[in-house]
């Protein structure tokens, strides 16, 4: 089985399953650059071709001020015929300037939703697509329960009463390793992240505990999300 198809399998299989795509939707795509986020706007494109759904989306960039270069995001979308919203925001200045934030995750991500959400409205969209995969899921509900003493992750589908959006994870059945082939297969832009706090985060410290966990458990990563589905999911 081809990079694509495996892609193409494991998001139909979690649209089947959790109901995330349906006829008549118009899909704000949160496009950052990075080769999750690219990886997602082709899967949708898959969706698009090689399934029965009626739907259309566009792709939406929120330009947190950090100085990245968009342009061959621009060029990318243009050359696939994706609709691109670049937006700009003062995002950066506000986390690691006037706010200082010394765990500036939280609420650069809490920006970045309200700046995505916005958008989307603006666009006339009712679900916006959020590129998280099965590995973000498993480090999410891991760090819930060491940092916070919680047992907690994102679902793949999510009703926003104040804004009447739907989040939608489409990739959640798809590991990193995949997304990490495929862009590399067809040479997507991915868009270097300038950010200050890349590489010094927590969420680094369990993803790099994980990686050494799987070398001697290969399957451990699809019995944690086995575990979510089960305990949160449902």
């Amino acid at each position: 089985m081809t990079n694509s198809s495996k892609l193409f399998h494991k998001v139909k299989q979690a649209n089947l399953k959790y109901g995330l795509i349906t006829n008549g939707d118009r899909v704000a795509v949160g496009l950052s650059g990075g080769k999750d986020s690219l990886v997602l706007l082709y899967a949708l494109r898959l969706l698009q071709n090689f399934t029965p759904l009626e739907f259309n989306f566009v792709a939406c960039t929120i330009d947190l001020g950090h100085g990245a270069d968009y342009r061959p995001l621009v060029e990318y979308c243009a050359r696939e015929d994706i609709p691109l919203v670049l937006e700009p925001t003062n995002i950066g200045r506000v986390v690691f300037v006037e706010r200082r934030e010394k765990s500036p995750c939280s609420l650069c991500a809490n920006l970045r939703r309200g700046a995505l959400n916005r958008v989307a409205m603006k666009h006339g969209c009712n679900k916006v697509a959020l590129a998280h995969h099965l590995d973000d899921a498993v480090v999410t509900f891991l760090m819930s329960m060491a940092f916070e003493g919680q047992c907690r992750c994102f679902h793949p589908k999510t009703y926003l009463d104040r804004t009447g959006l739907t989040v939608i994870r489409p990739l959640v059945y798809v590991p990193e390793k995949n997304i990490i082939s495929l862009c590399r297969q067809l040479s997507l832009p991915v868009v270097v992240n300038p950010c200050p706090a890349s590489g010094k985060t927590k969420r680094q410290v369990i993803q790099d505990w994980l990686a050494s966990l799987e070398k001697e458990h290969p399957r451990v990563k699809q019995h944690f999300l086995t575990a979510i589905e089960k305990s949160l999911w449902t």
